[in-house]
């Protein structure tokens, strides 16, 4: 298989891996009723269609670390963990919809949502309860069948042994960062600009970010220093990225990013942008409507104009151009230490000028 077919064909070959993975999925649901099968349906409708950018980062690094072009065997097992990676990506999305209260995901009704239309013309609390309890019970599901599919790995003991040493370590954190979120939404713990960020590299970077770059170290067969490399640009580029999507939540066009305007407003997110505006002679008029689930446009319009004039905006964005920054200047040492490839590192360069570019 060449460097080529491999780009091209990488979204196709992910797509129908995961495809096949949903529908052995729903074949095995019909012996225990016809609302487990429905489930697993609604569940391939939500997971199938996606950026997929999880899987395609870990297998484009694969492409850029491995010695050699990808055989189509290689490429196979690669896509089994790559797809293990989308599977751990969409439980978290499941449970992130039950304690959010969500219904909506992408301005359609979510995996929650969708079974609640299933049920009722209007939401009722039994069928609610119902829905966010099956969306409980999937994502644990989801979590076991990404677990499984790393311990069955079609890969040396020592390549499965990193590989769930990595995931554990990935859920561990992702959970801590969930955790921490929750305290900040709602006010266990201090809403400071450390806590934030910290709370941010948890959730979004180790899953999204570290874990995928790590595990095509892994599969590759690098060396610790460059899984080391990987981690710190990991995070600086998933901290990058969280930070993006927190300014376009406020400051971007909904109708590029596909988002509620003003949804972070509205319930009271604690964000990097809302840490410094509290710092700023501004806050106390922010504040007042700040957490209002009735937040009306007009106002939500003037609360973002105050987020700009205060400097928050300004503060955020340098933030991410500082995070971009700080993940190409490991990849250079990395890469003068011969820890990273220039291969590898056009492949990190490519995703940083996505994020740094991103509208949605």
């Amino acid at each position: 298989m060449t460097a080529t077919a491999t780009a091209e064909g990488l979204g196709t070959r992910i797509e129908e891996a995961l495809r096949l993975r949903f529908a052995e999925q729903t074949a095995a649901a019909e012996r225990y009723g016809t609302e487990f099968v429905a489930l697993w349906k609604y569940a391939a409708e939500h997971a199938l269609g996606g950026k997929l950018v999880r899987p395609r980062l870990l297998l484009d690094l694969l492409g850029a670390l491995a010695p050699s072009t990808l055989s189509d065997e290689e490429a196979r097992r690669a896509i089994g963990v790559a797809v293990d990676v989308e599977m751990l990506h969409f439980a978290f999305l499941l449970h992130d919809d039950v304690i959010d209260g969500d219904l909506i995901r992408r301005r359609r009704p979510n995996l929650i949502g969708s079974l609640v239309a299933r049920h009722a013309a209007e939401p009722e609390e039994p069928i609610l309860h119902w829905a966010r309890s099956s969306a409980i019970l999937l994502g644990d599901l989801l979590l076991a069948s990404a677990t499984l599919g790393f311990a069955r790995a079609d890969a040396s003991p020592d390549t499965r042994e990193r590989l769930l040493s990595l995931l554990e370590q990935t859920i561990f954190e992702t959970v801590a960062g969930e955790h921490s979120d929750i305290a900040l939404s709602d006010g266990v713990i201090a809403p400071d600009l450390r806590t934030i960020l910290d709370t941010s590299a948890y959730k979004t970077a180790t899953y999204s970010f570290v874990l995928p770059l790590r595990a095509a170290a892994v599969l590759a067969g690098a060396s610790p220093a460059a899984e080391t490399s990987l981690t710190e640009i990991g995070r600086h580029l998933g901290l990058a990225y969280q930070l993006q999507d927190d300014l376009l939540s406020v400051f971007g066009d909904p109708s590029e990013h596909g988002k509620d305007a003003f949804s972070d407003l509205r319930e009271g997110k604690e964000t990097a942008i809302i840490a410094y505006a509290r710092m700023t002679g501004h806050w106390p008029s922010i504040e007042l409507r700040f957490g209002t689930a009735d937040l009306s446009a007009a106002d939500a319009s003037d609360m973002r104009d105050r987020l700009t004039e205060c400097g928050a905006e300004r503060f955020v964005r340098g933030l991410v151009e500082e995070q971009l920054r700080a993940a190409s200047a490991v990849l250079a040492e990395a890469e003068a230490a011969g820890n990273l490839s220039a291969a590898a590192g056009r492949t990190i360069l490519t995703l940083a000028a996505r994020i740094e570019g991103r509208n949605g």
